[in-house]
């Protein structure tokens, strides 16, 4: 089914994010995470490929079966790193064949090593390109996009940013999933200048739990979030006071509450970027009303 209508018939909504493995050897425990989330009743879970496509493969093994074993709904996600035309019609015939409806344009990161994205195609140089060529090739596939309520990092100014997002919703985007932030205050503020703007579609907030202090400072700083000052107060204190345990815990608990405001303020729903933790997941929406 397309996401899209799912999101009109049910509101709020929890949503999923999984990263396949590298390694085939270490499904059998994704998939356990899997059947341990199960109970969280996703109204779609999206499954994101490694850089430069690494897990490309994957991805389409993967969403494949979480439909026909598990019986989810999944989005698969799509980059333009190292695409083409035939790649991309390959892939998006092999989705259509499993029954999946589902896909996230992304222009994607650059593969390791890479400081900067360089497009392997002239086709496909933007998220927009890909969401162009879905709409016209594959027109009965729903399609998300990205935004970012505190702007892209390599977006020249918030207006700018703005205006590549609603140029992906013109193409045929059907949502937005937003990266992950951590003030819901600026979620916010972005659903208003894009409703300013002429954007319609719903706004997913995308939310992630902090479990490593070190992980969250380099991830926060390539995607362009910022953690508020007294939570990252909050973060180091605890990691000096008892580790990654303690971090997790803090985490785990700002992002409940966090998730619990959104849907209180109105959100459509909240997309968990889950770091395939069951327990961490199970832990942040056993406080939401869904």
């Amino acid at each position: 089914m397309r996401i899209r209508e799912l999101m009109e018939a049910k509101r709020p909504f929890v949503s999923l994010e999984f990263f396949p493995p590298k390694e085939r050897e270490a499904w059998e425990g994704f998939f356990g995470v899997v059947e341990q989330l199960l109970p969280v009743r996703p109204l779609f879970v999206s499954v994101t490929y490694g850089a430069g496509g690494s897990t490309h493969a994957h991805t389409l093994e993967i969403v494949s079966r979480l439909k026909t074993a598990y019986g989810l709904e999944p989005m698969a996600h799509l980059t333009c790193v190292g695409a083409s035309r035939d790649k991309i019609r390959g892939f998006l015939d092999a989705l259509r064949a499993a029954g999946v409806d589902n896909v996230l344009a992304l222009r994607g990161d650059p593969p390791k090593g890479q400081e900067h994205f360089v497009p392997d195609s002239e086709d496909f140089q933007h998220a927009s390109d890909l969401v162009t060529f879905i709409r016209q090739e594959y027109p009965q596939l729903c399609v998300g996009v990205a935004g970012y309520p505190e702007c892209h990092p390599e977006a020249a100014s918030p207006e700018t940013d703005l205006t590549h997002l609603c140029g992906k919703l013109e193409r045929g985007g059907n949502f937005v999933v937003t990266q992950l932030f951590f003030d819901n205050d600026k979620y916010f503020a972005f659903v208003d200048k894009a409703k300013a703007a002429g954007i319609t579609v719903p706004i997913v907030p995308g939310v992630l739990p902090v479990l490593s202090l070190a992980s969250i400072k380099r991830f926060a700083t390539l995607c362009g979030a910022s953690l508020p000052p007294a939570y990252m107060a909050e973060l180091e204190a605890a990691d000096a006071a008892g580790g990654s345990a303690a971090v997790a815990e803090v985490g785990i608990a700002y992002a409940r509450k966090q998730a619990q405001d959104l849907i209180a303020r109105g959100a459509p729903g909240v997309h968990l970027y889950t770091l395939n933790k069951a327990e961490a997941v199970l832990s942040i929406v056993s406080g939401l009303d869904y």
